[in-house]
């Protein structure tokens, strides 16, 4: 079989089992006696498994084909799927999908797992999870996982047992100012010859000796000393920094070998059953039937889309230029069929457009798994609760947002909610909720992460940013609270040294600011004490092709983005005010700063200014401006091109069209300026 030919599909298919394996998993924890659930989870390994032995991954096969095992057990009810034995399994999930990814990558899917599978052959025997967490003889120490023996290794090592000698698998560190590694290594070896017998090295003896290690290294082997003896001998060796000593359970081992063949054995009548018919003890036979429903997909790679974009967006260009040319010849039948190209473009263009959405539940999808991981390590009870997955954002919009989300989520759970103590102390259940919400509003998507913690405290962000030199004390006093907690996104608010709520809630969140602006979005906070706190994130459905106004300014065209703008209007010169030396001018009721771009741009002043100003008002969050044009030409969708790598520090433009007359007009980048 070419693999290459389905090298691409098996690494799709395979990423969707593993997503669903999470997924169910998920669900088994919270409801173990849905046997529906289990059915599903085990189909998906079982699938993984047959896919992964065609393919000729051996070692994706042999680990799936483990952790089904204890899978088969579950839905036997031999075992009790609680949130410990899952662990194992998740940990086993992990393992697969990083040999995915290395597959993925190029690799072959190679991957020490023989940790995770004594464990997995623990849980198949029956043995508690407790006994399971204590593993010692396959744990990982010091980075070094634990020696996998051979046959003829196994046997010297259960022969040297039957006649009274220990074997300890010993991992040595060496510090981290040793000169020479190779000496060290070898006068380790020396001192362990003169008390028994080397069995095996990790890494090599070739390897030890040419030094192609970091640190440590592992060595098994046989003696009638005890592990103090040993430990004291080694330890007489300089530039020594730690020895972990662990006594081999052969008998383990054995099972650890024996059982992979065994029970490819015992399974290769099991594999020849459907998977949709399930026997449980004690229990009446579960059967689904799974009907397949028409294929109406087909899989197409990502850089076709991008192609097909590319080439639109300069159709879009000619589209202009034709619309242009028609305007000025003033021909009826040119005009009439320009009109209707436009209009099947535009069918077009939404085609394109809804091929490159995608679901927000491709980002979504690996919360759950992270908020599970992170309530354990943090102590917390979190409930994580995803509403609108369905939402779709566009590809390029899709890749970015993760690192954002998993910053605020992380917020939350760290400084947001509280520990399940002191929930109860103030009345609340101890379980707290995070809530990941999508939505779509007009041309926007929006993203909100909630939670029902503590919310932010005023005063310690404000006595911080005070401290931090981001406001003056006399300013901080007549900010609003919302005004108070935007102040977390601001850069060096801060430091990692000083562990508080504020510290919590300020590190990494200007990164987050700078990360969702560079989208084209905004994100802002809101807070009620000991209620809770939400960020919402809101960014535009595309970034390619967008909506603009198109301005004059002197002699030169901008566009502004219609996403930034509250309205237009004409103003007298006579309206306009100082404040701060600054330009202003009162604006519905609010003071709004004034600012030529004439002047701001550098533009050659061609037209004098009269008695009237045309102004737009742009907005971001609650902040607005107002941009002095000489004049507005009109709306148009243009296609968002880079200003390429020569000129990224270009303040206040985001990037650049080509207009129907082939002339370049510059986009301004509103956030950048009211900022």
């Amino acid at each position: 079989m070419e693999k290459n030919q389905y090298l691409e599909m098996f690494i799709d298919e395979s990423t969707e089992h593993l997503q669903a394996m999470n997924d169910h998993l998920l669900k088994l924890e919270t409801t173990p006696d849905d046997f529906s659930i289990i059915n599903e989870v085990f189909r998906s390994a079982h699938t993984l498994k047959g896919m992964s032995a065609t393919m000729g991954y051996e070692d994706l096969a042999s680990l799936t084909h483990q952790m089904e095992n204890v899978l088969d057990a579950i839905r036997n009810d031999k075992l009790t799927a609680s949130s410990e034995l899952l662990d194992v399994v998740f940990e086993a999930v992990d393992d697969l999908e990083a040999m995915v990814n290395d597959i993925a990558e190029g690799g072959e899917g190679k991957r020490d797992v023989q940790l995770v599978v004594a464990k997995l052959v623990k849980l198949e025997k029956g043995e508690g999870v407790d006994e399971v967490a204590a593993t010692k003889e396959l744990e990982k120490i010091d980075g070094n996982e634990a020696h996998v023996y051979d046959d003829f290794e196994l046997t010297v090592l259960t022969q040297s047992k039957e006649q009274g000698f220990y074997a300890y698998q010993l991992d040595i560190s060496l510090r981290e100012d040793v000169i020479l590694k190779a000496a060290r290594v070898f006068m380790v070896f020396e001192v362990l010859e003169q008390v028994g017998e080397v069995i095996k090295s990790t890494p090599t003896v070739d390897q030890l000796e040419e030094e192609n290690f970091d640190l440590t290294f592992s060595v098994t082997i046989v003696t009638k000393e005890t592990e103090q003896d040993v430990h004291a001998r080694v330890m007489k060796v300089s530039e020594i920094d730690q020895i972990n000593i662990t006594t081999i359970n052969t008998d383990e081992q054995k099972y650890v070998q024996e059982n992979s063949s065994n029970n490819e054995e015992k399974n290769t009548e099991k594999d020849k059953e459907t998977s949709s018919t399930e026997v449980n003890n004690d229990k009446q036979v579960h059967e689904e039937k799974v009907t397949p429903s028409a294929n109406k997909t087909i899989r197409v790679n990502i850089e076709r889309l991008d192609s097909l974009m590319n080439l639109f967006e300069e159709l879009v260009i000619d589209r202009g230029r034709l619309e242009q040319i028609s305007k000025d010849l003033k021909s009826s039948e040119l005009t009439e069929t320009v009109e209707h190209m436009s209009r099947i473009s535009g069918d077009l263009q939404n085609i394109i457009l809804n091929m490159r959405m995608v679901p927000v539940e491709q980002v979504f999808n690996r919360f759950p798994r992270m908020v599970r991981g992170l309530a354990k390590d943090l102590n917390k009870k979190v409930n994580l609760d995803i509403i609108g997955a369905e939402t779709e954002l566009d590809r390029t919009v899709i890749d970015e947002i993760g690192d954002p989300l998993v910053h605020l989520l992380r917020n939350s759970m760290d400084h947001g909610v509280e520990t399940p103590e002191n929930r109860l102390k103030i009345g609340k259940p101890e379980e707290s909720n995070i809530t990941l919400k999508a939505y779509h509003s007009g041309n926007h998507v929006f993203i909100e992460v909630s939670d029902d913690g503590a919310g932010i405290n005023r005063e310690k962000v404000l006595q911080k940013a005070v401290s931090s030199g981001v406001v003056s004390e006399e300013n901080g006093t007549s900010l609003t609270d919302k005004q108070v907690y935007e102040l977390l996104f601001s850069s060096g608010l801060s430091t990692a040294d000083e562990i508080s709520d504020v510290s919590g809630r300020g590190v990494g969140l200007d990164v987050v600011k700078n990360k969702i602006e560079s989208l084209g979005g905004n994100v802002s906070v809101n807070s009620t004490p000991n209620e809770g706190t939400i960020f919402s994130i809101q960014l535009p459905l595309t970034l390619s092709i967008i909506s603009v106004m198109l301005v004059e300014v002197q002699a030169e065209i901008y566009a502004v983005p219609l996403s930034s703008i509250i309205e237009t209007a004409i103003i007298k010169k006579e309206d306009i005010m100082a404040a701060h030396n600054q330009k202003v001018i009162d604006f519905r009721g609010s003071v709004v700063p004034l600012l030529n771009l004439t002047d701001f741009f550098d533009v050659p002043t061609t037209k004098e200014e009269d008695e009237y100003l045309s102004i737009v008002i742009v907005r971001k969050g609650e902040k607005m401006a107002a941009l002095v044009v000489n004049s507005f030409i009109g709306q148009q969708e243009i296609v968002l091109k880079s200003l390429g790598k020569y000129l990224t520090n270009a303040f206040a433009i985001s990037g650049a069209t080509i207009l129907g007359n082939g002339q370049v007009a510059l986009i301004i980048d509103c956030n950048a300026l009211i900022k």
